[in-house]
């Protein structure tokens, strides 16, 4: 094996992973209704940008439902928005997260779930299992109003 060979098994990148939460845990909201969870994400919303392009946010909850942080996800366009489930599960994870809420926007105005956000979905909610974090609801969300797919039963099982 050649020198060059050699020094470029060692050249390697390490990987660091820091959790600080400034917020003391009796502080933290406890999410027991999915109007709460609208709440705290109507505060952290751009209401300037909600109704322009649609937006992924997630909400991280400890084992007590208590919310440990609001995480945007992913910004599209006016009709889509590409939510990857890799960076989900790995900003819950790095949170010490043992359960999320999903969040996203219809410009449109529009409640209706479509095809594609049930799709996600049941997507998320299989990968959450693996991991042994929940998957508790998927809300859709607008100035006005909200639709939860757990309240409508159409979290999947």
């Amino acid at each position: 094996m050649n020198q060059l060979s050699l020094q470029s098994l060692f050249m390697v990148n390490e990987v660091e992973i820091i959790y600080r939460n400034p917020a003391p845990y009796q502080d933290r909201i406890q999410i027991r209704q999915s109007s709460t969870a609208y709440e705290v994400l109507r505060t952290m919303w751009d209401l300037n940008r909600m109704e322009l392009v649609e937006q992924f946010k997630i909400l991280l909850l400890d084992q007590n439902n208590h919310c440990l942080a609001v995480s945007d996800i992913a910004t599209g366009g006016i009709s889509s928005c590409l939510a990857d489930p890799k960076v989900i599960f790995a900003t819950a994870l790095k949170a010490r997260a043992t359960s999320l809420i999903l969040a996203h926007n219809h410009p449109s105005g529009n409640l209706t779930p479509s095809e594609p956000d049930k799709v996600l979905t049941r997507k998320l909610k299989d990968g959450g299992k693996l991991l042994d974090i929940a998957v508790l609801d998927h809300l859709i969300v607008t100035p006005h109003n909200y639709l939860s797919f757990a309240d409508d039963g159409l979290m999947p099982g």
